[in-house]
């Protein structure tokens, strides 16, 4: 499957001050696939290493970190033989072995002419561990996602459609009925399909939603594994709690996440190891609360006030367990659901783009669902789950502050009026490529 990261990972390959690079990403995310690939394509060979599952790669680092040594053992365990600019070295899964993801510090300083990419899915636990030693300084650092929207409907092969959604973005000019009506539709089959690869190929291949879902729940047993495996039993049954029950949270009329919705009492000293556990694995993000409206946005942010995201609104559909037709039908009954699954699909896609987004409210009269800190403006998103566009938390914000510029998120089609931009919201995507 195409992905966007897939040219970062060129321009690292021809940087003249190329560092080994570590890949971050949730588990399923296509982080191994993605390198192969990668590698396949543009190196004469790939020399492949998973320290979770050849245990005995962990030796090879016991010693010392001298980089030909080690080289010359890797070349041996594989029976590929490694050349400085030709070869790609992947060390996959690398949280398993710190001593390998510490030797990378060596490569950067002694031997810079081998290309290394590391690779894990659980690198934010690790960190925390007392005896890790992480490369500070000496590594890039490139984070992979579940496939945005854009990515899906590559996958889908439904290129003229993102030609047209991108030249209706340029304009603000609205986009023929038909073809709004086809993106709309893509979007709704997103939201339940989501972006991991797994589930989105056996969508390709089969269009059965009972199948999609299967693979949906095989990735959350996978993470619920991983919270037994590598969370203290203390916190296993708090953070799974806290991410079975994040749709729950966003279903209310205030996303605000609130941990007495937890546990009668619930306070964050008791479920802040937790919390942190969830983040550092990608598989939930926090969006905070900023107090003022003022560059940076990051340092006026609230810690204690946050929503609280999956990483994945497929993922986020099978968890709250509701049934793929509700969505696609847009049935009525779900409406409250519907609210906050829009907003998690719009930080996901804020989250993919790099584009650092946060919340505001003012003294319990209005909220506006994402302030967006963009090519040095701050702007305003309100994000609507149907056509109904009435916002007068968005009027009192204008008011309040008088920005340049507005956007309104809805399934609506494109429009202009004044400084308030109507974008679709199958069009977030286009906001990376916005003058």
């Amino acid at each position: 499957m195409k992905r966007h990261l897939s040219s970062e990972l060129l321009k690292w390959k021809h940087r003249s001050n190329r560092r080994p690079l570590i890949l971050q990403g949730a588990r399923q995310v296509g982080k191994t696939y993605l390198l192969n690939e990668f590698g396949r394509e543009h190196y004469q060979n790939v020399a492949y290493f998973n320290f979770e599952s050849q245990s005995s790669l962990v030796d090879i680092f016991k010693f010392d970190f001298n980089p030909e040594r080690i080289i010359k053992a890797l070349s041996f365990s594989s029976r590929v033989s490694i050349v400085p600019e030709s070869t790609l070295i992947i060390f996959d899964e690398v949280q398993a072995c710190e001593e390998a993801l510490t030797s990378l510090k060596y490569f950067a300083e002694d031997a810079p002419d081998y290309h290394i990419i590391a690779s894990g899915s659980l690198l934010g636990i690790a960190v925390n561990r007392k005896k890790f030693a992480f490369p500070v300084g000496k590594v890039d650092l490139m984070t992979l996602y579940p496939l945005s929207f854009e990515e899906f409907l590559w996958a889908m092969q439904e290129f003229e459609l993102i030609e047209r959604i991108q030249a209706s973005y340029k304009t603000m000019s609205e986009m023929a009925v038909p073809y709004h009506q086809i993106a709309n539709e893509k979007l709704l089959e997103y939201w339940v399909v989501g972006g991991m690869p797994a589930v989105v190929k056996t969508y390709l291949e089969t269009q059965d939603m009972n199948l999609v879902r299967n693979e949906q729940n095989v990735i959350l047993n996978t993470y619920l594994m991983d919270m037994s495996k590598y969370s203290s039993p203390s916190e296993v049954r708090k953070t799974k709690m806290i991410y079975q029950q994040i749709s729950s949270q966003l279903t209310k009329a205030n996303k605000k996440f609130k941990y007495s919705s937890l546990k009668t009492g619930g306070r964050q000293r008791e479920f802040e190891g937790s919390i942190e556990w969830l983040t550092s694995t990608g598989i939930m993000s926090q969006v905070f609360r900023i107090d003022q409206i003022k560059h940076p946005l990051s340092i006026y942010q609230n810690v204690e006030s946050f929503k609280a995201f999956a990483s994945d609104t497929g993922l986020l559909c099978a968890i709250a367990q509701v049934h793929p037709e509700l969505i696609l039908f847009q049935d009525q009954s779900i409406s409250d659901f519907k609210g906050g699954l829009v907003e998690n699909y719009v930080a996901n896609q804020f989250t993919n783009m790099a584009i650092n987004h946060f919340y505001w409210t003012s003294e319990g009269r209005a909220e506006v669902d994402f302030i967006i800190e963009y090519k040095n403006r701050i702007i305003p998103v309100e994000v609507k789950s149907s056509e109904n566009v009435r916002s007068r938390s968005l009027s009192i914000y204008k008011e309040r502050f008088e920005p340049n510029q507005l956007i309104r998120l809805s399934l609506r089609n494109f429009g202009l009026e004044g400084n308030l931009k109507s974008i679709p919201l199958y069009a977030v995507f286009c906001l990376k490529k916005s003058d």
